[in-house]
């Protein structure tokens, strides 16, 4: 194993929704699995912590033994790949974005080994899985909040590149906020990158220049633009909240767990991992969901947004799925 692929135990900054101990229970009496985490990017990096937090949630329990690379480039993505199979890990979790082809011929390589893997592309074979980061249906919610509380009518989205999670939960925050205020105007920006907090924030600071005086966060760094110009802003993916209490009202999360148990529980079971786990994490399933801080946005629009996410649970109304590139 190289010096970049060490594993290690670094701190994560991490929050979302929690699975119990209990509803991993049939795993936790079984053999633990191994499993390989592949992070593109720090473990710090949002989406991975959300990643890493179930990991070792569920290392904790006993129903995997968990080893991880974190920071791995994507032309060192594949030899990763390559050699954690090569050492026996049955479930591999990572992200396959820049090198989707890559990752699939690796796959083909290694068919005892079962591959997860956010992705933009379809599944493959029976041992390559994929899943989204589908947790827009809380994008569009904090949207609606949004749309009510801009004074300047406009808001601004800081995205890392034009993929299409990345659209979709851009354009889904965008819709919510139509669907309360159809004349704001949306602000977007892509950093080209997954991981650069300064970056993001001076993206968002370009936004508030430009009239935002409302910010979606896709990015790390988005609310440090917000808190210091002084507006608010929404997180995704974990709570941001609690270290940014006056900025932050709002944030749509999403859990890695039930996809983790859905994969687990195929690679316990010995069935083909070639699926896709996407809708593991959607809000009616409970993989996703808004938290927000009551008393900001107004107690209409409060009302309505809680009126819309019981609609989204019970499956009588669905967020729209737009992947194109927001303009």
């Amino acid at each position: 194993m190289t010096a970049k692929f060490m594993m290690n135990r670094r701190t994560v900054l991490a929050s979302g929704l929690a699975l119990g101990a209990a509803a991993f229970a049939p795993f936790a009496r079984a053999a633990a699995i191994k499993v390989a985490g592949i992070h593109g990017s720090p473990v710090e990096n949002a989406w991975n912590s959300v990643l890493h937090k179930a990991l070792q949630e569920a290392a904790a329990e006993g129903a995997i033994e968990y080893v991880f690379s974190e920071g791995v480039s994507g032309t060192d993505y594949p030899r990763a790949m390559r050699e954690y199979a090569e050492q026996g890990a049955k479930l591999i979790i990572g992200e396959t974005f820049p090198v989707e082809k890559q990752a699939r011929e690796v796959a083909a390589d290694y068919p005892e080994t079962a591959f997860v893997m956010g992705s933009s592309g379809k599944e493959a074979g029976d041992n390559f899985g994929v899943f989204g980061t589908w947790n827009f249906d809380g994008a569009y919610l904090a949207g609606m909040l949004a749309g009510k509380m801009t004074k300047s009518n406009v808001v601004g989205s800081v995205g890392a590149m034009p993929i299409p999670e990345v659209n979709m939960l851009i354009n889904a925050f965008a819709q919510g906020v139509k669907a309360v205020n159809p004349d704001a105007k949306h602000l977007v920006t892509f950093i080209g990158t997954f991981f650069d907090p300064p970056k993001a924030r001076e993206a968002g600071l370009a936004q508030i220049d430009a009239g935002a005086d409302i910010l979606f966060g896709e990015r790390i760094g988005t609310a440090d633009a917000a808190k210091e110009r002084g507006i608010k802003s929404v997180g995704s993916l974990i709570d941001y909240t609690p270290r940014y209490p006056e900025t932050v009202f709002a944030n749509a999360l999403w859990n890695f767990r039930p996809i983790l148990n859905a994969a687990l529980a195929d690679v316990a079971a010995g069935k083909p991992t070639g699926r896709d786990y996407t809708a593991y994490g959607l809000m009616k399933e409970g993989g996703s969901d808004i938290v927000f801080v009551k008393g900001v946005a107004p107690a209409d629009a409060e009302a309505a947004m809680e009126a819309k996410r019981a609609e989204i649970k019970a499956g009588t109304f669905e967020v729209p799925k737009i992947m194109d590139e927001p303009k």
